[in-house]
C-alpha cells in the first residue's frame, strides 16, 4: 500500500483496483458514480469521495484525513490483501484466468456486518435502484445508516416510509434476533462457516444467497459463496463438479470474477451453452 497526503486529500498507488468493478457491482448500495472516475458514498457513516487519476493505479481520496485512511479505508477496500497473488492462483484454472484479466479490479469490501446483513434483507427480489432507493430512505430517516440498536421496537407498520414491502417484517425479525442474543454479529466472524450459514438462515426471509452475501460482504467470510442465475450458469457451464482447487478458501472472491465476467463480458456469452 504506497499512499501520501496531499492537502486535505490522500493520494493512493493501488494496483489491482477499478471503482466501476468494485463499486458499482452489487456488493454495496451506498456509492454512486458522480462523475467519470469518481464515486461518492459512505462506510460507517463516515463520507468519502474518491477519484482514479491518471487513468490507473493511482487514486485521490477526498478530504481525508491520514487517520481516517489508516483506521477506516484501507480495511474498508481491503488494501492489505495481495489480490495479484490471488488472481495468479487462480489462473490455474482456465476460465478463472479469462475472468480475472477480464475484471481485474474487482476488491472485496470489508462491509459492516450489520449494515451487509440488513442491505441483502433488503435486496432480495429486487433491483439495484429500489435497493439503493430504500437504503437512501433509511439513512435520511435515521440520520445516516442506522445501527441496529437505533431499530429496536420497530414493527413493520413504523417502517412503512421505507416502502420496502415484506421486506420490513424481515428486518424487524432480524433485529429482534440480534437483541435477544439468538444471533451475535461477532461470533459469526469466527464460528465454522456452516453454522454460519445456518445461523443466519434463521432470521425470516434470509435464505442461502442473502446468508452468504452476508457472510462474504459483511464478515469477510472469503469462503462463502453467494449463487444467483448467473452464478447457477457458471457453475452449469464451466463448473458441473465444482470449483477447483485452486479457489479453496477463497471461492466468494473467485466468484466475483465470474459474475462479473459471465455478465458482461462478449467472450463469456458466446462460450455459454
Amino acid at each position: 500500500m504506497d499512499y501520501k497526503t496531499d492537502g486535505k486529500d490522500i493520494l493512493l498507488c493501488q494496483a489491482d483496483f477499478d471503482l466501476d468493478q468494485t463499486l458499482d457491482c452489487g456488493q454495496a448500495f451506498r456509492w454512486e458514480k458522480t462523475a467519470d472516475n469518481t464515486y461518492s458514498g459512505a462506510f460507517l457513516n463516515k463520507k468519502l469521495d474518491i477519484s482514479c487519476e491518471n487513468g490507473k493505479d493511482v487514486f485521490r481520496l477526498h478530504d481525508t484525513t491520514e487517520e481516517d485512511f489508516l483506521s477506516v479505508w484501507a480495511d474498508y477496500f481491503d488494501l492489505a490483501t495481495d489480490y495479484s497473488e490471488l488472481k495468479k492462483r487462480f489462473s490455474e484454472d482456465e476460465t478463472l484466468s479469462k475472468a480475472c484479466k477480464y475484471a481485474s479490479g474487482i476488491r472485496i469490501l470489508r462491509q459492516d456486518s450489520w449494515e451487509a446483513l440488513s442491505s441483502f434483507i433488503i435486496s432480495q427480489n429486487n433491483n439495484i435502484p429500489r435497493i439503493k432507493g430504500i437504503i437512501g430512505r433509511l439513512c435520511e430517516h435515521c440520520g445516516g445508516y442506522p445501527a441496529w440498536q437505533e431499530l429496536t421496537g420497530e414493527t413493520e407498520e413504523s417502517l412503512a416510509y421505507l416502502r420496502a414491502g415484506f421486506r420490513a417484517k424481515y428486518l424487524v425479525d432480524a433485529v429482534q434476533k440480534i437483541q435477544s442474543g439468538a444471533i451475535n454479529l461477532e461470533k459469526i466472524r469466527s464460528m465454522d462457516i456452516e453454522s454460519a450459514r445456518k445461523l443466519l438462515q434463521t432470521i425470516k426471509g434470509v435464505g442461502p444467497k442473502v446468508a452468504e452475501c452476508a457472510l462474504l460482504f459483511g464478515f469477510y467470510r472469503t469462503e462463502a459463496f453467494p449463487i444467483d442465475v448467473w452464478v447457477k450458469r457458471v457453475m452449469a457451464n464451466w463448473y458441473p463438479n465444482g470449483l477447483p482447487e485452486c479457489t479453496r478458501g477463497c471461492e466468494g472472491i473467485a466468484q466475483q470474477y465470474l459474475f462479473h465476467y459471465i455478465r458482461t463480458s462478449e467472450e463469456a456469452a458466446a462460450s455459454i451453452k
